[in-house]
């Protein structure tokens, strides 16, 4: 029998390097502050650079590992250079997204472009990258995918996020077939409405909120508590099964 020292130790991630895009600020933020508290090299990746080294500077400050890469994932090519030229990552949380809700009938090109460069594009080249650093490296590790609830189900004004998201999901089961033989793992966490900076405006309005959150069986909106958990167990040894899977943390909103 498996002693519960042994289980805890699973969840323990020391001596491993993990990347975090869209890192500064939100779940990017909590998740990079959720895998330095159990033990992993952290480096926190997005466009800010003021952002990102205060992340630093308040994780260091707290005796965690903590470095910063100053980089915008829409630019393929320098995020991949980037990568390239650090050690392989163990762990890479694909977490940079965006949304722009409205109906079809008012979405412009630039809108599509917005969010399916950031959410999608930039997520299959991000993985790219880490990837091939880990399979180089020989490194059997754990690349994260940040889907949403909307990765499974549609909604209204939602058309082009619901298409990026159902996207990323395919994209995680096919790369996890790919990269299963090598000894990567490949999953995604898919939130329903978080409160972080980016939906903020929307959740202010009384009304939208009121609806979301009869959506949610357990009658509550998310936290950003809520997802870090799974985070690590899906960086962690913990899962080391699974691959090919989304974690739904939804309240039961795709239940049904």
């Amino acid at each position: 029998m498996t002693s519960d020292v042994d289980v805890l130790a699973n969840f323990h991630l020391g001596g491993r390097r993990a990347l975090v895009t869209g890192a500064g600020r939100g779940l990017g933020r909590a998740i990079a502050d959720a895998l330095a508290m159990a033990g992993a090299d952290v480096t926190l990746c997005a466009r800010s650079a003021d952002q990102i080294h205060h992340a630093c500077d308040e994780l260091c400050g707290k005796g965690l590992i903590a470095r910063p890469l100053v980089s915008d994932v829409t630019d393929i090519r320098d995020f991949g250079r980037s990568v390239a030229a650090l050690p392989a990552f163990d762990i890479f949380v694909n977490n940079a997204g965006t949304n722009r809700p409205k109906p079809l009938s008012d979405v412009t090109e630039e809108d599509y472009d917005a969010v399916m460069d950031l959410n999608l594009k930039s997520a299959i080249f991000a993985a790219q990258a880490v990837s091939r650093g880990m399979a180089n490296g020989g490194i059997r590790g754990s690349i994260i995918n940040m889907s949403s609830q909307m990765g499974h189900v549609g909604a209204a004004n939602r058309t082009i996020y619901c298409a990026s998201k159902w996207a990323i999901e395919g994209f995680t089961k096919a790369l996890a077939i790919e990269l299963g033989p090598v000894g990567i793992r490949v999953n995604s966490i898919g939130p329903t409405f978080i409160e972080t900076p980016m939906t903020k405006p929307f959740l202010e309005k009384e009304e939208q909120r009121r609806e979301i959150v009869s959506k949610i069986k357990l009658g509550r909106l998310g936290q950003l508590s809520d997802v870090v958990g799974a985070a690590i167990f899906l960086a962690s040894e913990a899962s080391s099964l699974m691959t090919g899977s989304s974690l739904v943390i939804d309240g039961g909103w795709t239940a049904g």
